[in-house]
């Protein structure tokens, strides 16, 4: 299907390419279209989409192949569980090309975390639904997930604490059972030390003495009511970590 925009930019052709590697449309080892099939597509000059191709390039998303054109390459960069709630809705894959997750847990326990309890408005002492997770990119661990959930939420959602991955996102059934919308605040990263259940989850052997920086981000779900759930993503030291584009103000 051609695009058509008035003044349609580099930006806006490497933007399309990105959605379609990013939603799985394009997998690794797929060829894009050609230079002049890009042109016809987007209207846009041989300039823009060299312009376009050198972003996707300097992202990691694709690579020059000689005789085969522009390739999608293998996934470099790690996404958050946040942002893949954009691809689920728009394709209904809540993985991308290579990835999976693996080691799910779940338990019903004390929140603890004082930081977690603040922000889900509990008790550290208050029980809560807490799941965790290792995501995976071709096999490689790249984070551990950990979402926790007050009793205002898995009472009305009772499948988040049963075993095994979740079929649905949790804020679509909330939302269905519930009648309020369930919108994700701000996220926030930063750094601290590794604990050893998460150096065992990403596979990272060093001495009990050693401590290991990781970088972690964190968000809080809402309804019109409250805090609903925390969710938490720790990634490998080595990890290339993804940060969607916020679109501009206004």
């Amino acid at each position: 299907m051609a695009y058509r925009s008035s003044g349609a930019g580099y930006a806006d052709v490497a933007a399309h390419f990105r959605k379609r590697i990013e939603d799985g449309d394009l997998a690794p080892g797929d060829p894009l279209p050609s230079v002049a099939e890009i042109r016809e597509q987007f209207d846009v000059s041989a300039k823009t989409v060299s312009r376009a191709l050198g972003v996707l390039k300097n992202e990691g998303l694709v690579a020059s192949r000689g005789a085969l054109g522009t390739v999608v390459t293998e996934p470099q960069a790690v996404t958050s569980g946040v942002d893949r709630l954009p691809r689920l809705a728009r394709t209904g894959r809540r993985y991308g090309p290579g990835e999976d997750s693996t080691g799910h847990r779940v338990m019903i326990r004390a929140v603890g975390d004082p930081k977690i309890a603040r922000a889900l408005e509990m008790d550290a002492a208050d029980e809560a639904v807490i799941r965790i997770r290792t995501f995976r990119q071709n096999g490689r661990p790249t984070s551990v997930g950990v979402s926790v959930y007050p009793p205002r939420t898995w009472t009305v959602v009772p499948e988040l604490a049963e075993e095994g991955r979740m079929g649905e996102y949790f804020g679509i059934i909330y939302a269905e059972r519930t009648g309020r919308e369930v919108t994700p605040g701000e996220r926030v990263g930063y750094q601290r030390l590794a604990s050893q259940d998460e150096l065992d989850a990403l596979e990272i052997k060093v001495p009990a003495v050693t401590p290991v920086v990781v970088f972690v981000t964190d968000v809080t779900f809402h309804d019109e009511e409250g805090p609903v759930a925390y969710w938490e993503d720790v990634y490998a030291p080595d990890a290339r970590i993804r940060i969607p584009a916020e679109p501009p103000a206004g």
